[in-house]
Formats: C-alpha cells, sequence, structure tokens
C-alpha cells in the first residue's frame, strides 16, 4: 500500500494529556495520525479549548496546540511553533 498523503504520519496509537491549565487536571486522550505538523486526538468529549498543551506520555514532549476542526469525539489538532503569532497561519 502506498501512502498519499504529502506529510509523513506515524499511524501507532500512542496517550497523551490535554494539558488545560495548570490548575485543572489534563484530559486523557489517545493520539492518531501524528506528524511534525499536527495529529488527530481521540477525546472523551469536546471540552477541549482552542489553545492548549499536549503532553505525549511515550516521551514527556510537550507541543503547544490550536485545534484545527472538531467532529464527535475527534479533534484535529495543528502545533503551534514558537515563533507563530497566536492569529497567524502557521502554514505559510
Amino acid at each position: 500500500m502506498q501512502e498519499r498523503r504529502q506529510v509523513q504520519r506515524i499511524r501507532t496509537l500512542k496517550s497523551g494529556h490535554v494539558v488545560i491549565d495548570t490548575k485543572m487536571p489534563a484530559l486523557e486522550c489517545i493520539v492518531r495520525n501524528l506528524s511534525a505538523r499536527g495529529a488527530l486526538l481521540l477525546v472523551p468529549s469536546l471540552a477541549v479549548p482552542d489553545r492548549f498543551e499536549l503532553v505525549l506520555d511515550s516521551s514527556r514532549a510537550r507541543h503547544d496546540c490550536r485545534v484545527a476542526w472538531r467532529a464527535m469525539d475527534r479533534v484535529g489538532i495543528e502545533f503551534v511553533s514558537a515563533g507563530t503569532a497566536a492569529g497567524a497561519d502557521p502554514s505559510r
């Protein structure tokens, strides 16, 4: 089977946590289709804010993220680089 996507991604499932605020407990999630630009999160509810920090359990890596789309129990996210302004489009 040949991959038709332009962005290389990892199809394995990883566990992670959505960190909203340091005072609130983190939401558990499953990370799918992880790439350098973003990922798909499987979350129990759509209570994920527009901006948050994602912590991957396997590597303890932290990523600043923003929500690209939402549907049922799935949230598409984009990683925000440190040099990107809050309202800027990271794809430019």
